[in-house]
């Protein structure tokens, strides 16, 4: 029984989709503290200039300590037209963009109040086009107590996990020895990422995978698999 842990990203990297695929058991870490500066509420698109941010404005003012579950979207500001815009313009002439842009408009025009439930939504949706049918659960509906280490061990104790599969950079502060005596093994995540085809000239990595599905949605899930590498602790 194989399960990761990570918390929702805004159309995530390819990694997160190889992370996901790895795994029987994919939990969602939706009740730990936001990170202002994280993936949450963010992602990048290629354009002829550069990498581009898709930022999703939250209402921060007053909740420094806020968990990611609780987190809501600051719909004053006008997010949805600038990220429909951002993307019918720099992938009109993709393959794919006829496919995808309509199921993408439309989750993104539905009126979200909470950041969490608009990440679930698009990746599920991303999971559905790229063929990845891994079970998905959020942490906040496990009834896990503890704290760092501890917490992320009783969450693979709940479904009767035996692996673990983890972001690289969880080996700086994972507590190793509590997951040997607990019977689970720990893989580190070492993603090798793919070259694939791509609009507006060199090709640039660590895009969403919203960039994948546009040009070359029938070979998604090969080429998110052709960069998986795992290194057992």
């Amino acid at each position: 029984m194989r399960i990761a842990v990570l918390q929702p990203g805004y159309l995530p990297w390819l990694g997160f989709f190889d992370q996901e695929n790895s795994v029987d058991l994919f939990v969602l870490y939706d009740d730990v503290q936001y990170d202002r500066r994280g993936w949450r509420n963010r992602n990048r698109v290629k354009t002829p200039d550069g990498p581009v941010w898709l930022t999703v404005p939250v209402i921060q003012k007053g909740k420094y300590e806020q968990i990611i579950r609780d987190v809501k979207i600051d719909n004053e500001r006008p997010w949805r037209k600038k990220h429909l815009g951002t993307v019918k313009g720099f992938y009109k002439q993709a393959p794919y963009f006829n496919t995808l842009y309509p199921e993408f408009r439309e989750l993104i025009e539905r009126d979200w109040e909470y950041l969490w439930e608009l990440d679930l939504a698009l990746i599920k949706w991303m999971n559905s086009r790229i063929g990845i049918e891994t079970e998905i659960k959020l942490a906040s509906e496990l009834n896990i107590t503890g704290q760092k280490s501890e917490r992320l061990l009783e969450i693979c104790r709940k479904p009767g996990a035996n692996e673990y599969y983890s972001g690289a950079a969880a080996r700086h502060y994972l507590d190793l020895e509590i997951f040997r005596n607990a019977g689970i093994d720990v893989y580190f995540q070492e993603y090798v990422h793919p070259k694939y085809p791509q609009l507006h000239g060199d090709f640039l990595s660590h895009m969403s995978a919203l960039d994948l599905m546009m040009i070359v949605l029938p070979e998604s899930k090969r080429i998110i698999q052709s960069g998986t590498k795992w290194v057992k602790a």
